[in-house]
């Protein structure tokens, strides 16, 4: 009897059948594709290409008509970055194509002249338009072409990740003869009317578009279905685990009375703006439902977040629970502590502060209070979830600066002896709306834009050259004659040793008194020096006894000196947008113009294009897009957070329109209680076995 290769698959499913059974591969291919995690024909199947080579409109320059889609393969030969006179990026390119030349520019688009390098191939599709006798394409789409895409004819050629040993010829061979004799087996989980009302086409029509397509639209369909299927299943885990919240969840609920609104609004001498008006609005209402609260509260900085958190846990303490505060930094606790010290000076709120610097003796007395109710409000690092933290009665957590932390630490605070606290997370570094859907997609949102009254737009100004530089001095020094105080922030502790390395703060604080900053008293801090010693340091800073304070970005969230308006940021260029308007928003916090300086000597495209950017806005939440648009969704916060955003194949910036659209299906799916319908089972199932682990969801939710 013949044997066929479903005969040869491990148990009943033939999509688990070893690759090296599949004609022309053998053992030695396999050792081959195991490199790329490739051992079944599921695994084939399932080796995407990363896009198209699009031969199929290909024209000779001389073949070129203005205003229609067309293509042009030539080598880069010509390449140049500049800012126009209107102050506009400009990056332009001269392709050779086979003896005949085409111009292309990008406009405010700095990493195209970072993407491309002389004498690289290049495919280019785009409109072109004849000027000057030249055709020229404006911000064209670019493929780059190996060697062997060199010698390729016509059609629509998929193109694959590789490794050693395989070319693209072979691996699209395979990959076809996969489809032909495997695609129609893998299940479908969407039924026929979902596909349609979605737009997206079935599994084995999106496997045979991306591996076999006759037409650039057939690679798209395929892609879009594959794309929808990411977010889409990765928006419905969010949407599960949010319900699972609300329905399991049971939180104690804290009605907050007009009489209890208006002793907390005493604490404040100064009117509330109605950004924090809508903030305490949209907490109160979470605050009385009793379902455990879930919501991000994302403030521009110096948009007063602070008062909002001030307000949520006094108003739990009212209802008769204890409040948590914790953050990611002790200097940022303290600062917080420090607030609260303030605020509730003549309030009978017994309070704590609670981090690993404080004595041992001192962490009993907290952890005992704290466990026998003793203490309402308790401030604090990542000290506040060791295990042998135990609470009385937790009602509510404020965690700030929540991207600073794992995004597992926020389940810390779960079950509290048969109910769970509400969770309110803040932030000042606004986030990018892609990761507000995504990383944080669980979550209520509340935007708190409008600053407080009074508070002015800090001046920015990027200095280069010597001369720029002294007139810069000259003005910091005159301002602190005034009685104003400087942040000097450099990206490192350390200086390099070698003749034009960057200096590090501790030279900077030896040197400053000595050279620009001689008759004023300097200090210094920074995350390696004794945390007493900072603190010190800190305290005087605040009080005036220092008038100049060099740094790293240990002062980039929590510090709270309202007399400082100065700030110079040393090798501006080595810092993030984001970060860059973090640490901007540390001056000018009282009722005097701020004024902070970039000094940078890189000339680099994607240096001006970023602070540039800083002189021309202050609005963090457009920085925060241009800064995700130009490091990606790790950098863009500061941190990557391993796991944190589990997409197989989207991209955040590429696929933002789909996110929101997927988003959207995904809520209406749980709104209409829909994907608890037997036709949506296998939908859900997928999801469950997908991110049931790491959202802490069960098959029954």
């Amino acid at each position: 009897m013949e044997l066929t290769i479903t005969d040869l698959s491990s148990g009943d499913d033939p999509l688990l059948t070893p690759v090296q059974y599949l004609s022309g591969v053998g053992p030695a291919r396999a050792a081959i594709l195991a490199k790329l995690e490739i051992f079944t024909v599921g695994d084939l199947l399932w080796h995407l290409p990363r896009d198209v080579l699009d031969l199929s409109q290909v024209k000779k320059v001389t073949e070129l008509v203005e205003g229609a889609m067309q293509s042009v393969r030539g080598v880069v030969c010509d390449l140049d970055a500049r800012m126009t006179s209107s102050g506009k990026h400009m990056t332009t390119t001269l392709l050779d194509c086979e003896g005949q030349y085409v111009r292309a520019s990008w406009f405010n688009q700095p990493w195209m002249f970072r993407k491309l390098q002389m004498e690289q191939l290049l495919l280019m599709a785009g409109k072109p338009k004849k000027r000057d006798g030249r055709w020229e394409f404006s911000h064209p789409q670019l493929q780059w072409l190996s060697d062997e895409d060199r010698e390729s004819g016509f059609g629509v050629l998929p193109r694959y990740p590789l490794t050693e040993g395989i070319q693209q010829a072979e691996m699209r061979r395979l990959t076809a003869l996969a489809v032909d004799e495997f695609a129609e087996l893998v299940p479908e989980h969407h039924y026929p009317k979902a596909l349609e009302k979605w737009k997206i086409v079935d599994i084995g029509q999106a496997l045979r578009g991306l591996h076999k397509p006759s037409t650039v639209d057939e690679y798209l369909a395929g892609r879009r279905r594959l794309l929808w299927d990411d977010l889409f299943e990765f928006q419905v885990g969010l949407a599960l685990r949010r319900r699972a919240w609300i329905s399991h969840s049971q939180a104690p609920p804290i009605e907050i009375t007009a009489k209890v609104d208006a002793r907390i609004r005493r604490l404040f001498p100064f009117s509330l703006t109605e950004g924090q008006e809508q903030a305490i609005r949209d907490v109160t209402a979470d605050l009385a439902t009793g379902h455990a609260m879930h919501r991000l509260i994302q403030a521009d900085v110096g948009a007063g977040k602070t008062v909002i958190a001030i307000y949520a846990l006094l108003a739990a303490v009212a209802g008769g629970w204890q409040g948590a505060l914790m953050t990611p930094t002790e200097l940022l606790a303290t600062q917080h502590w420090d607030t609260l010290q303030s605020v509730l000076a003549q309030s009978r709120v017994k309070r704590a502060l609670l981090t690993g610097r404080i004595g041992a003796k001192d962490q009993r007395e907290v952890h005992a209070g704290l466990q026998s109710g003793d203490i309402q409000l308790v401030v604090g690092t990542q000290a506040i979830i060791q295990e042998k933290v135990k609470f009385a009665n937790l009602g509510l957590v404020v965690i700030d600066e929540q991207h600073k932390f794992g995004v597992a630490q926020r389940a810390t605070f779960s079950e509290q002896e048969g109910h769970s606290p509400h969770i309110l997370v803040m932030t000042a570094t606004p986030i990018p709306r892609s990761l507000c859907l995504t990383q944080f997609g669980d979550l209520d949102l509340t935007l708190v834009k409008d600053l407080p009254p009074g508070r002015q737009r800090v001046v920015t100004s990027r200095v280069i050259g010597p001369g720029n530089r002294k007139r810069c001095w000259d003005f910091i020094r005159q301002k602190l004659s005034e009685g104003r105080q400087l942040y000097i922030v450099s990206p490192r502790v350390d200086g390099g040793t070698e003749e034009g390395e960057q200096q590090g703060v501790e030279q900077i604080y030896r040197e400053l008194p000595q050279t620009e900053l001689t008759g004023f008293k300097v200090g210094m801090v920074h995350g390696q020096m004794d945390g007493q010693l900072r603190a010190e340091t800190m305290a005087q800073f605040r009080e005036g006894e220092i008038q100049a304070l060099v740094a790293t970005t240990v002062i980039e969230v929590g510090v709270d000196v309202p007399n400082a308006t100065l700030m110079v940021i040393l090798d501006a260029e080595r810092f993030g947008l984001s970060q860059l308007h973090q640490l901007r928003g540390r001056i000018a916090r009282g009722k005097y113009q701020g004024y902070c300086f970039l000094i940078s000597d890189s000339d680099t495209a994607e240096s001006v294009t970023r602070l540039h950017a800083m002189e021309q806005t202050s609005d963090g939440f457009q920085i925060a897009e241009v800064d995700f648009e130009m490091r990606g969704p790790g950098d863009a916060l500061g941190t990557r957070q391993s796991g944190s955003l589990p997409l197989r194949i989207a991209d955040l910036i590429r696929d933002h329109d789909l996110l929101v659209e997927t988003r959207a299906a995904a809520q209406s799916l749980l709104k209409t209680e829909a994907i608890d319908r037997p036709e949506f089972a296998p939908l859900k199932l997928k999801v469950l076995d997908r991110f049931g682990q790491l959202m802490d969801l069960q098959r029954g939710g």
